[in-house]
C-alpha cells in the first residue's frame, strides 16, 4: 500500500523563479559530470538503494542493463521548465507512469548521449540538434535491473514535437522551481516481495511523479541545487 500525498489534492510548493532561468541552469551545470566521462565504467552513484540501504549490496553487484534518459530543460521565461512524458497504459513495463524520454542503450548507440537523443526523437520527435547538452547526472540503479544515465540538456521553448502514440500518452512541463525544491520531495512506501520499499513522490496537480523518475529528479537536486 502506498502512503504518500494524494496526486490530485496535493498543492505544489513554488519558489521564486529568479534562480531557475536558463542562465542559472547553465551555471549550475558545472556541477554535473562532464560529457566526456565514461560514466558506465564508474560505480553507480545513486539508485533505489538510497532509500532502501538493505538492498544496496545486491543492486550494485547485480548485472544491470544499461539505459539512458534525456532530462530536457526547456528555456522558458521567467523560469525554465522540465519536459516529462506519461507512458501509454498498454506498455509491458511501467505502463501509465511519468517518465523522461529514454530507454535501453543499444549496441549501435555510441553511449548514453546517443541513446538518450535517439529515444527522445523516437518517443516525442525531439530533434537531436535542438538539444544543448550540459552534462550527466548521477547514474541511477533501479530495482528492476537497469543502470540509467541521465543526460541533461537545454531545449528551446516550444520545440517542434511529434508524439509516438504507441509509447507516449501525453507530454507536459513542470516548473524547474517545483522539481528543485526539497519541500516537494515526499516519500512513499509500499510492500514489495514481502519487504517495505521506500521511494520519492512528487505530485504535481494531476501528475503523479514517483519511483525512478522522482529518484533521478532528487539526485539532480542534490547535485545542482542543494548547496
Amino acid at each position: 500500500m502506498i502512503a504518500a500525498p494524494d496526486a490530485k489534492s496535493a498543492l505544489p510548493e513554488l519558489t521564486p523563479p529568479s534562480r531557475f532561468n536558463a542562465c542559472d541552469v547553465r551555471r549550475r551545470s558545472e556541477r554535473l559530470k562532464r560529457l566526456g566521462e565514461d560514466v558506465l565504467a564508474q560505480e553507480p552513484d545513486s539508485g533505489d538503494f538510497l532509500l532502501n540501504p538493505d538492498i544496496a549490496a545486491s543492486l550494485k553487484s547485480r548485472s544491470a542493463r544499461d539505459a539512458a534518459v534525456l532530462v530536457p530543460i526547456v528555456r522558458r521565461e521567467p523560469e525554465a521548465t522540465v519536459l516529462l512524458t506519461r507512458r501509454t497504459d498498454h506498455l509491458p513495463s511501467h505502463a501509465g507512469q511519468i517518465a523522461f524520454p529514454g530507454g535501453k542503450i543499444d549496441a549501435d548507440d555510441n553511449g548514453p548521449v546517443a541513446a538518450s537523443l535517439r529515444e527522445a526523437h523516437e518517443e516525442i520527435g525531439l530533434a537531436s540538434e535542438s538539444v544543448d547538452l550540459l552534462g550527466f547526472g548521477d547514474t541511477y540503479v533501479t530495482g528492476s535491473g537497469y543502470r540509467i544515465v541521465p543526460v541533461v540538456g537545454l531545449v528551446e521553448a516550444d520545440p517542434d514535437l511529434t508524439v509516438n502514440r504507441d509509447e507516449v500518452a501525453a507530454i507536459f512541463e513542470v516548473p524547474l522551481s517545483f522539481l528543485m525544491d526539497a519541500r516537494n520531495h515526499h516519500q512513499g512506501r509500499r510492500t514489495w516481495q514481502g519487504r517495505e520499499r521506500k521511494f520519492y513522490v512528487m505530485p504535481y496537480y494531476e501528475h503523479y511523479i514517483w519511483g525512478v523518475t522522482a529518484g533521478i529528479v532528487r539526485t539532480l537536486y542534490e547535485r545542482m541545487y542543494e548547496s
